[in-house]
C-alpha cells in the first residue's frame, strides 16, 4: 500500500500529546495470579455503554503487558481489578511537529507517524464522503451525518472523559468525548508480541476498526448493546461489526471522495492479508488458547474467534457496502 504523494494530509485530526504524561495508573488492582485467571477479567472489561466504552485492543495490549512481566521479568504482576478510573480533564492540545513534517502522501511515505495521519484523513474522508450516509438511512433514529472526530497521540498514560487509561489500554474509542485514543507503541508490540505481519494496512485497520466504533455511536447500534459476553452476544456482534466497517473502508480506500484526490493509491490482496492476519490474531480463542496457553470459554467471548474477524473484515472488503456490515441480524456469525 502506498500513499498519493501529492494527497494533501490534514494534521488537524491529529492531537499530539506524546512526551505530556497525564493519566493517572489507568488499570490497577492487587495480587498476583496466572494469565487463565485474568483473562475473564480482560474479556468482561469492554462494554460500559456511553460513558466508557472500550475497545477490542484494549485486550490485547493488557495481555501483551502481562506477557512482559512473566517472561521478561521487571517486578509483580497484578491481574486487572478494575477498568478505568476517575475521568480526566478536557484533551489539550500538544506541540506538535506533525504540522511540519506532515505535508503530502510522500511524507506518508517515508514518515510512519504521517502515515496514520494520511490513515485517519483516508477513513473520515470515506465516512463523511457519503459511506455514513449509506447505513444510517437503514437505521431508525441515527444520526443524520457523520461528524469528524480527532485521534490523540500518546505516550505512557492519558486522561479521557472516560477515565484515565495507561498504554496497557491499548487503542480505543471513548463516546463521552468523541475522540480515539492510540499509543503508536501498540504497533511494534502486535507485532513482536502477537507474532502479528505488520504493515500499512494493518496499522490502519486498527484505527479504522476504532472509527468504525464511532459510526456505531453515531447510528446508536452502540447504546442498544445489551449482553457483555457470550459467543452470540452483543458485543461480540459489536466488534465484529467494526471489523466489516473496517473492511468498507480499505474497499474505497483508493477512491476520489467529492472530486478530492484520494490519499492512498491502492490497496492490494496482499495487504489485506496483512490486515486479516492482525485481526485473527485478536480473536478470542486465539488470545484464551494458544497465547494464553488456556482452556478456550465461548461464554467469556467478547470479540469474536479468528475466524469470524477474518469473515467479517473481508465481507467488508469484499462488498464495499456498510449496510452488509448488519451483524446484528444474522443467526450466522461465521
Amino acid at each position: 500500500m502506498r500513499y498519493d504523494d501529492d494527497a494533501q494530509l490534514d494534521t488537524s485530526e491529529v492531537t499530539d500529546q506524546r512526551g505530556q504524561g497525564g493519566g493517572s495508573g489507568g488499570f490497577g488492582g492487587g495480587g498476583g495470579g496466572g494469565l487463565g485467571g485474568l483473562l475473564p477479567l480482560l474479556l468482561g472489561l469492554l462494554f460500559r455503554g456511553r460513558s466508557g466504552k472500550v475497545s477490542w485492543v484494549v485486550v490485547l495490549v493488557v495481555v501483551v503487558g502481562f506477557l512482559a512481566v512473566q517472561f521478561l521479568g521487571g517486578g509483580t504482576s497484578a491481574p486487572v481489578a478494575g477498568g478505568f478510573g476517575e475521568p480526566g480533564g478536557p484533551v489539550v492540545a500538544g506541540t506538535s511537529e506533525l504540522a511540519s513534517e506532515c505535508r503530502t502522501g510522500a511524507d506518508a511515505n517515508t514518515n510512519p507517524d504521517c502515515a496514520i495521519v494520511a490513515d485517519i484523513n483516508s477513513i473520515q474522508a470515506y465516512w463523511s464522503g457519503g459511506g455514513y450516509a449509506t447505513v444510517a438511512r437503514t437505521v431508525r433514529g441515527a444520526q443524520p451525518r457523520y461528524t469528524n472526530v480527532d485521534t490523540v497521540f500518546f505516550t505512557g498514560a492519558v486522561n479521557t472523559r472516560c477515565g484515565s487509561a495507561d498504554s496497557s489500554a491499548g487503542p480505543f474509542y471513548c463516546p463521552a468525548d468523541d475522540l480515539v485514543y492510540i499509543d503508536l507503541t501498540f504497533y511494534d508490540q502486535l507485532r513482536q508480541q502477537f507474532g502479528a505481519q505488520g504493515g500499512p494496512l494493518a496499522n490502519a485497520y486498527v484505527l479504522a476498526h476504532e472509527y468504525g466504533h464511532h459510526v456505531q455511536d453515531l447510528l446508536g447500534t452502540e447504546a442498544a448493546v445489551r449482553s457483555r459476553q457470550g459467543a452470540a452476544s452483543d458485543a461480540v456482534r459489536l466488534e465484529l461489526q467494526a471489523d466489516c466497517y473496517a473492511g468498507v473502508w480499505m474497499n474505497h480506500a483508493s477512491e476520489p471522495v467529492n472530486g478530492r484526490r484520494p490519499f492512498i493509491t491502492d490497496v492490494s490482496q496482499a495487504d489485506l492479508d496483512t490486515a486479516v492476519d492482525a485481526a485473527q490474531r485478536i480473536g478470542d480463542d486465539y488470545i484464551q488458547g494458544r497465547l494464553g496457553g488456556g482452556t478456550v470459554d465461548p461464554d467469556s467471548f467478547t470479540h469474536g474467534t479468528s475466524a469470524q474477524r477474518k469473515r467479517w473484515l473481508t465481507t467488508g472488503f469484499t462488498s464495499g457496502d456498510p449496510t452488509r456490515c448488519d451483524t446484528f441480524r444474522t443467526n450466522d456469525l461465521g
